[in-house]
């Protein structure tokens, strides 16, 4: 992995709330908190993983970045511009700058398009040069990502869903951005393809220098391609620091359950797993103080009533627990 550089995205407290309607005339009877004051870094050459369980609003947060949906509030920094706020037709300028690679690539990939078409459009939308200097850009991005010329002519039908990925990334790369948000790009593939593209994201992220804000619910994929990780819970961040610091020293007993679920290749190794009691709450009706406290072994009273900031506990690692101490 390349050394981090510039700071490319900062986000600060962001909130996105969906309505919640019914009856006849659909009035408004509640509210989802999908996400509910998130704040992050990311800089050049670097990948913040966001890892949580299904529904914690990871997603969310990597459309309302994108500005695929409008924040409730917070704020958005891309290299220093606050995209927060802007109107939709502003956001088209900073395309440029961040792409997104989906979870379903075929999905995202116009059927009656050929591949070649798809990956230049991006460069004609901007106007990248002439007709015969994008059609040479897109012929080497496609040698790129491990594609034959003649792969410019075929469909999306006709490509395998790994193939397919790697024509998303394709199509991401194409403007040269400076931030890949890639949401669950690899769940949908067969393991030994996940690491062919995995390993290909992680060389393009040092050929470009490029942000990424990787999204995924495996914690193996993330512990592979992520220099730090953020763990999600019912909308809030509950623990971030970098990826060897978590993995041998979590601090959030909710990190501690999910790293105690991850898989160990030796079958021998011992492996006390943490069994959390009850589901996950729902977002409409998140509990009261820290929303982790219905589940935790080690809840406090103090837990059920106030809500715990992300506070620093070591240098560069931050957790939202009653049990931790902050440090200057």
């Amino acid at each position: 992995m390349s050394e981090t550089g510039q700071q490319v995205l900062s986000v600060r407290n962001l909130k996105k709330y969906f309505d919640v309607r019914s009856g006849v005339l659909a009035r408004k009877t509640g509210q989802v908190y999908a996400v509910d004051g998130v704040s992050f870094d990311i800089a050049a050459g670097e990948t913040l993983g966001l890892v949580g369980e299904s529904g914690c609003g990871k997603s969310t947060v990597g459309r309302v970045i994108m500005r695929l949906l409008d924040p409730t509030s917070g704020e958005i920094h891309l290299k220093g511009d606050d995209i927060s706020t802007i109107s939709k037709s502003d956001v088209r300028a900073y395309r440029r700058e961040m792409q997104m690679v989906f979870q379903d690539p075929y999905s995202s990939l116009n059927p009656k398009l050929s591949a070649g078409t798809l990956v230049s459009e991006p460069l004609k939308n901007f106007k990248e040069g002439s007709a015969t200097d994008i059609r040479q850009r897109v012929t080497k991005l496609f040698e790129r990502v491990g594609f034959k010329p003649d792969a410019m002519e075929r469909y999306p039908h006709e490509f395998s869903g790994g193939q397919r990925q790697r024509l998303g990334l394709a199509r991401a790369l194409a403007v040269n951005p400076s931030l890949i948000v890639a949401d669950e790009p690899v769940s949908a593939l067969d393991v030994s393809v996940q690491a062919q593209v995995i390993n290909l994201l992680i060389d393009l992220q040092d050929e470009f220098n490029l942000a990424l804000l990787f999204i995924s619910h495996d914690l193996a994929v993330v512990e592979h391609v992520s220099h730090r990780i953020a763990v999600m819970y019912v909308g809030k961040l509950v623990e971030i620091t970098d990826t060897q610091t978590l993995f041998k020293n979590p601090q959030h007993p909710y990190t501690e359950a999910l790293l105690s679920a991850v898989p160990t290749p030796d079958p021998l190794a011992s492996k006390e797993k943490i069994i959390l009691a009850g589901d996950v709450p729902s977002p409409i009706n998140p509990p009261s103080g820290c929303r982790f406290h219905t589940r935790c072994p080690y809840v406090m009273d103090q837990c059920r009533h106030e809500d715990p900031p992300l506070k620093q506990v070591a240098s560069g690692h931050q957790v939202a627990c009653h049990l931790r101490d902050a440090v200057s």
